[in-house]
Protein backbone atom coordinates (compact mmCIF):
# COMPACT_ATOMS: atom_id res chain seq x y z
CA UNK A 1 0.00 0.00 0.00
CA UNK A 2 0.81 3.17 -1.14
CA UNK A 3 0.30 6.53 1.24
CA UNK A 4 -0.12 10.08 -1.34
CA UNK A 5 -1.32 13.09 -0.53
CA UNK A 6 -3.32 14.72 -2.38
CA UNK A 7 -4.07 18.22 -0.52
CA UNK A 8 -2.41 18.51 2.73
CA UNK A 9 -5.89 17.67 4.39
CA UNK A 10 -6.49 14.27 2.56
CA UNK A 11 -4.06 11.01 1.63
CA UNK A 12 -4.92 8.49 -0.67
CA UNK A 13 -4.19 5.04 0.55
CA UNK A 14 -3.33 2.97 -3.03
CA UNK A 15 -4.30 -0.64 -2.57
CA UNK A 16 -3.40 -3.20 -5.29
CA UNK A 17 -7.22 -3.71 -5.42
CA UNK A 18 -10.02 -1.44 -3.75
CA UNK A 19 -8.70 2.17 -2.56
CA UNK A 20 -9.21 3.93 0.52
CA UNK A 21 -9.02 7.55 1.40
CA UNK A 22 -7.88 9.03 4.83
CA UNK A 23 -9.27 13.20 5.69
CA UNK A 24 -7.81 14.87 8.07
CA UNK A 25 -9.82 17.54 10.29
CA UNK A 26 -8.92 19.08 13.46
CA UNK A 27 -10.81 17.22 15.28
CA UNK A 28 -9.82 13.63 14.23
CA UNK A 29 -9.20 11.47 10.75
CA UNK A 30 -12.31 10.31 8.25
CA UNK A 31 -11.51 7.12 6.44
CA UNK A 32 -13.53 6.38 3.58
CA UNK A 33 -13.71 2.81 2.40
CA UNK A 34 -11.10 0.25 3.66
CA UNK A 35 -10.13 -2.08 0.99
CA UNK A 36 -10.52 -5.82 0.93
CA UNK A 37 -10.25 -7.99 4.09
CA UNK A 38 -7.05 -7.92 5.98
CA UNK A 39 -6.53 -4.09 5.23
CA UNK A 40 -6.51 -2.72 8.54
CA UNK A 41 -3.37 -3.30 9.86
CA UNK A 42 -1.80 -1.53 7.02
CA UNK A 43 -4.33 1.50 7.53
CA UNK A 44 -3.79 1.97 11.15
CA UNK A 45 0.67 1.62 10.14
CA UNK A 46 -0.45 4.84 7.51
CA UNK A 47 -2.76 6.68 10.12
CA UNK A 48 0.56 6.27 12.69
CA UNK A 49 3.27 7.02 9.97
CA UNK A 50 1.60 10.33 9.27
CA UNK A 51 1.91 11.49 12.63
CA UNK A 52 -1.68 10.44 14.27
CA UNK A 53 -2.91 7.19 16.24
CA UNK A 54 -5.82 4.62 15.31
CA UNK A 55 -7.51 6.30 18.43
CA UNK A 56 -7.90 9.76 16.10
CA UNK A 57 -10.11 7.84 14.10
CA UNK A 58 -13.41 9.32 14.19
CA UNK A 59 -15.68 8.10 11.29
CA UNK A 60 -14.90 5.44 8.92
CA UNK A 61 -17.62 5.94 5.87
CA UNK A 62 -18.32 3.28 3.47
CA UNK A 63 -19.44 4.03 -0.10
CA UNK A 64 -21.07 0.91 -0.25
CA UNK A 65 -21.24 -2.70 0.87
CA UNK A 66 -18.70 -4.93 -1.92
CA UNK A 67 -15.40 -6.77 -0.16
CA UNK A 68 -12.70 -4.11 -1.75
CA UNK A 69 -14.51 -1.73 0.10
CA UNK A 70 -15.97 -2.51 3.21
CA UNK A 71 -13.89 -5.57 3.64
CA UNK A 72 -11.97 -4.39 6.92
CA UNK A 73 -15.03 -2.42 7.95
CA UNK A 74 -15.79 -4.57 11.25
CA UNK A 75 -11.93 -4.80 12.13
CA UNK A 76 -11.49 -1.21 12.03
CA UNK A 77 -15.31 0.19 13.68
CA UNK A 78 -13.78 -1.98 16.89
CA UNK A 79 -10.67 0.56 17.48
CA UNK A 80 -12.62 2.67 19.26
CA UNK A 81 -15.14 5.56 19.23
CA UNK A 82 -15.67 5.31 15.28
CA UNK A 83 -18.98 5.82 14.09
CA UNK A 84 -19.44 4.35 10.95
CA UNK A 85 -21.69 5.56 7.64
CA UNK A 86 -23.11 4.59 5.39
CA UNK A 87 -26.60 4.62 3.17
CA UNK A 88 -29.42 3.23 4.18
CA UNK A 89 -30.15 1.01 0.64
CA UNK A 90 -26.46 -0.58 1.58
CA UNK A 91 -26.71 -1.11 5.45
CA UNK A 92 -28.69 -4.55 5.38
CA UNK A 93 -25.86 -6.05 3.18
CA UNK A 94 -23.07 -4.53 5.36
CA UNK A 95 -24.53 -5.57 8.74
CA UNK A 96 -24.90 -9.09 7.12
CA UNK A 97 -28.81 -9.24 7.45
CA UNK A 98 -29.19 -9.99 3.47
CA UNK A 99 -26.99 -11.11 0.43
CA UNK A 100 -26.20 -7.77 -1.83
CA UNK A 101 -27.50 -8.28 -5.29
CA UNK A 102 -25.23 -9.52 -7.58
CA UNK A 103 -24.06 -7.74 -10.86
CA UNK A 104 -25.56 -7.39 -14.20
CA UNK A 105 -22.70 -8.64 -16.12
CA UNK A 106 -21.91 -7.69 -19.69
CA UNK A 107 -20.00 -10.31 -21.65
CA UNK A 108 -16.76 -8.10 -21.94
CA UNK A 109 -17.09 -7.81 -17.90
CA UNK A 110 -17.17 -11.53 -17.05
CA UNK A 111 -13.34 -12.45 -17.35
CA UNK A 112 -12.33 -8.91 -15.77
CA UNK A 113 -14.95 -10.21 -12.67
CA UNK A 114 -13.19 -12.91 -12.09
CA UNK A 115 -10.05 -11.91 -12.49
CA UNK A 116 -10.83 -9.27 -9.32
CA UNK A 117 -12.56 -12.15 -7.38
CA UNK A 118 -9.74 -14.00 -7.70
CA UNK A 119 -7.69 -11.49 -5.91
CA UNK A 120 -10.20 -11.27 -3.03
CA UNK A 121 -10.44 -14.05 0.08
CA UNK A 122 -12.45 -16.62 0.14
CA UNK A 123 -13.95 -15.67 2.89
CA UNK A 124 -17.03 -13.09 2.65
CA UNK A 125 -16.15 -9.95 5.09
CA UNK A 126 -17.29 -9.84 8.90
CA UNK A 127 -20.63 -7.58 9.11
CA UNK A 128 -20.39 -4.30 10.12
CA UNK A 129 -23.00 -2.29 12.53
CA UNK A 130 -23.70 1.23 10.54
CA UNK A 131 -24.46 3.95 13.28
CA UNK A 132 -25.49 6.06 10.60
CA UNK A 133 -27.42 5.37 7.53
CA UNK A 134 -27.33 8.10 4.67
CA UNK A 135 -29.34 10.01 2.38
CA UNK A 136 -28.67 11.92 -0.31
CA UNK A 137 -27.77 15.53 0.90
CA UNK A 138 -27.11 14.90 4.58
CA UNK A 139 -23.65 16.38 5.34
CA UNK A 140 -21.05 15.04 7.65
CA UNK A 141 -18.56 16.41 9.65
CA UNK A 142 -15.48 16.21 7.68
CA UNK A 143 -13.41 17.61 4.82
CA UNK A 144 -15.24 21.26 5.83
CA UNK A 145 -19.08 19.86 5.54
CA UNK A 146 -18.67 16.86 2.99
CA UNK A 147 -22.45 16.31 1.31
CA UNK A 148 -23.17 12.40 0.83
CA UNK A 149 -24.52 11.97 -3.18
CA UNK A 150 -26.67 8.74 -3.59
CA UNK A 151 -25.53 6.95 -6.84
CA UNK A 152 -27.54 4.13 -7.17
CA UNK A 153 -26.59 1.94 -9.71
CA UNK A 154 -23.49 0.05 -8.95
CA UNK A 155 -25.26 -0.85 -5.53
CA UNK A 156 -28.75 -0.16 -4.22
CA UNK A 157 -27.05 2.75 -2.20
CA UNK A 158 -23.65 3.52 -3.71
CA UNK A 159 -23.04 6.78 -2.59
CA UNK A 160 -20.35 9.40 -2.62
CA UNK A 161 -18.70 12.30 -1.11
CA UNK A 162 -18.75 15.64 -2.53
CA UNK A 163 -16.29 18.39 -0.59
CA UNK A 164 -17.51 21.90 -1.21
CA UNK A 165 -14.52 23.68 0.01
CA UNK A 166 -12.02 22.26 -1.70
CA UNK A 167 -13.80 21.03 -4.69
CA UNK A 168 -13.19 16.69 -3.87
CA UNK A 169 -15.14 14.33 -4.84
CA UNK A 170 -15.07 10.88 -4.08
CA UNK A 171 -16.22 8.84 -5.99
CA UNK A 172 -16.41 5.16 -5.17
CA UNK A 173 -17.37 2.50 -7.80
CA UNK A 174 -19.34 5.27 -9.91
CA UNK A 175 -16.42 6.29 -11.44
CA UNK A 176 -12.96 4.32 -12.32
CA UNK A 177 -9.83 5.46 -14.20
CA UNK A 178 -8.23 3.51 -16.75
CA UNK A 179 -4.79 2.70 -16.61
CA UNK A 180 -3.04 5.31 -18.51
CA UNK A 181 -5.28 8.18 -17.95
CA UNK A 182 -9.14 7.93 -19.48
CA UNK A 183 -12.27 8.29 -16.61
CA UNK A 184 -14.88 5.55 -17.05
CA UNK A 185 -18.19 5.05 -15.29
CA UNK A 186 -17.50 2.13 -13.02
CA UNK A 187 -17.93 -1.74 -13.89
CA UNK A 188 -19.88 -4.62 -12.31
CA UNK A 189 -22.98 -2.38 -11.50
CA UNK A 190 -26.05 -3.91 -10.05
CA UNK A 191 -28.16 -1.91 -12.57
CA UNK A 192 -26.32 -0.68 -15.57
CA UNK A 193 -28.86 1.80 -17.21
CA UNK A 194 -29.03 3.37 -13.61
CA UNK A 195 -25.22 3.69 -13.03
CA UNK A 196 -24.91 5.13 -16.51
CA UNK A 197 -27.61 7.82 -14.68
CA UNK A 198 -25.47 8.56 -11.47
CA UNK A 199 -22.35 9.05 -13.38
CA UNK A 200 -23.93 11.95 -15.40
CA UNK A 201 -24.84 13.28 -12.31
CA UNK A 202 -21.20 13.40 -11.33
CA UNK A 203 -20.69 15.72 -14.01
CA UNK A 204 -22.72 18.40 -12.25
CA UNK A 205 -20.63 19.33 -9.66
CA UNK A 206 -17.71 21.29 -9.42
CA UNK A 207 -15.03 19.27 -8.86
CA UNK A 208 -11.08 20.08 -8.83
CA UNK A 209 -9.96 16.40 -7.46
CA UNK A 210 -12.07 13.31 -8.21
CA UNK A 211 -10.64 10.21 -6.67
CA UNK A 212 -11.91 6.64 -7.42
CA UNK A 213 -12.01 3.12 -5.46
CA UNK A 214 -10.41 1.65 -8.79
CA UNK A 215 -7.46 3.72 -10.45
CA UNK A 216 -5.27 6.94 -9.69
CA UNK A 217 -7.13 10.08 -8.59
CA UNK A 218 -7.96 13.27 -11.30
CA UNK A 219 -5.80 15.71 -9.47
CA UNK A 220 -6.84 19.03 -11.48
CA UNK A 221 -9.97 20.52 -13.41
CA UNK A 222 -11.61 16.80 -12.99
CA UNK A 223 -15.18 18.20 -14.20
CA UNK A 224 -14.17 18.64 -17.24
CA UNK A 225 -12.70 15.16 -17.92
CA UNK A 226 -16.32 13.57 -16.10
CA UNK A 227 -18.01 15.52 -18.84
CA UNK A 228 -15.82 14.55 -21.72
CA UNK A 229 -16.38 10.97 -20.53
CA UNK A 230 -20.22 11.24 -20.12
CA UNK A 231 -20.40 12.87 -23.28
CA UNK A 232 -19.09 9.31 -25.18
CA UNK A 233 -21.95 7.16 -23.49
CA UNK A 234 -25.06 5.97 -25.12
CA UNK A 235 -28.64 5.89 -22.91
CA UNK A 236 -27.63 2.59 -21.47
CA UNK A 237 -23.90 1.93 -22.22
CA UNK A 238 -21.53 1.27 -19.14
Amino acid sequence: MDVIELIPSLHFLRFPVGHAYLCHDPDGLTLIDTSIPGSAPQIAAAIRALGHDVADLRRLVLTHFHADHAGSAAEIASWGGVQVCAHHADAPFLRGEAPGPPPDLADWERPIFEQVRRQLPATPPAPVRIDRELEDGNELAFGGGAVAVALPGHTPGSTGFYLPGPRVLLAGDTAARRPGGPVMPGVFNTDRAQAVASFRRLTGLDTDIACFGHGEPITRDATAQLQAAARQLGDHQQ
